[in-house]
């Protein structure tokens, strides 16, 4: 909790306790929604996005797991870090509650020394989470970020819309979910992509990233530019930041046709040297 007044949802059936909570957050200079049920939650959820939920496991009509499946459903929610206050301390609900999409559970009666401690290192997580995102976000890569179970979590603008273009949701949660490998997604009517194993995005989140073969893209190199076969292999190892030296010894060419295949290159794409070359490489691949 910082100086910028963070805002806590508080979601508890027991007037009793929301009023402890409020009370003592509200005294380390946190601003504090409160919420008697989960729909209530919900509600104040969509029109004032919290920092952080504290969410009674049981509570009636719509329970704290309904009420944080639904929270991590609205997209604008989805990095809100959810801390179930519970007396149920049985495993089953332990894993229930971090099932649903919570990020760690409290015992009642609620230790606030314990509480403090909790909500200032799911804060920092979050926020380490959404700056990587937004870093992410504008480098312009075809980026996902899936849940142990495969679930989208979040995705770059560029990775959005090549998703929704295609249709392709659920079937990268599908294939996600059976194995956490490069795989292959076949897409109706158009090439396959590949979805490759980047690495952690954040607490519980494995990072792809989308994209088609090294032979498709080069075919698509080749379409774009009117480059020979050869032409496009080169300038695609060009694009992926290859020496001469090193574009030889992938493609079994002399450093001599390697530069020549540069001279014809740069004249088809208008460019002067292999930065440009590269850049112009990068544009294509990603607006594909």
């Amino acid at each position: 909790m910082t100086p910028t007044r963070d805002t806590v949802l508080v979601v508890d059936d027991s007037p009793e306790t929301l009023g402890f909570l409020t009370e003592a957050m509200e005294a380390e200079g946190v601003t504090v929604l409160v919420a008697t049920s989960g729909r209530q939650a919900l509600a104040i959820a969509g029109r004032v996005t919290p920092d952080v939920v504290l969410m009674d496991a049981v509570m009636p009509e719509m329970d704290g797991f309904d009420a944080c499946r639904s929270l991590k459903a609205m997209p604008a929610l989805a990095h809100v870090p959810v801390i179930f206050m519970t007396g149920l301390s049985e495993t089953e609900h332990v894993v229930r509650g971090l099932a649903s999409g919570g990020v760690d559970y409290l015992t009642k009666p609620i230790d606030l020394d314990e509480l403090r401690a909790r909500i200032r290192v799911h804060l920092a997580n979050a926020r380490a989470s959404l700056s990587a995102q937004a870093a992410l976000d504008a480098a312009g890569r075809h980026l996902i970020a899936l849940d142990p179970d495969g679930r989208i979590v979040w995705a770059t603008p560029q990775a959005s819309r090549l998703i929704d273009e295609l249709g392709i949701a659920k079937a990268i949660e599908a294939a996600a979910a059976s194995s956490d490998g490069q795989l292959e997604l076949a897409i109706p009517d158009a090439l396959p992509l590949l979805l490759a194993p980047v690495g952690a995005a954040g607490p519980g989140e494995r990072l792809y990233r989308l994209a088609r073969s090294e032979a498709d893209e080069a075919n698509l190199l080749r379409s774009r530019f009117s480059l020979t076969a050869r032409e496009a292999e080169v300038l695609l190892w060009i694009g992926r930041g290859k020496t001469n030296r090193d574009i030889g010894d992938i493609l079994g060419l002399s450093p001599r046709t390697v530069n020549k295949h540069l001279e014809q290159i740069y004249a088809k794409l208008g460019v002067e040297n292999r930065a440009s070359a590269a850049l112009k490489a990068a544009d294509a691949l990603r607006d594909g």
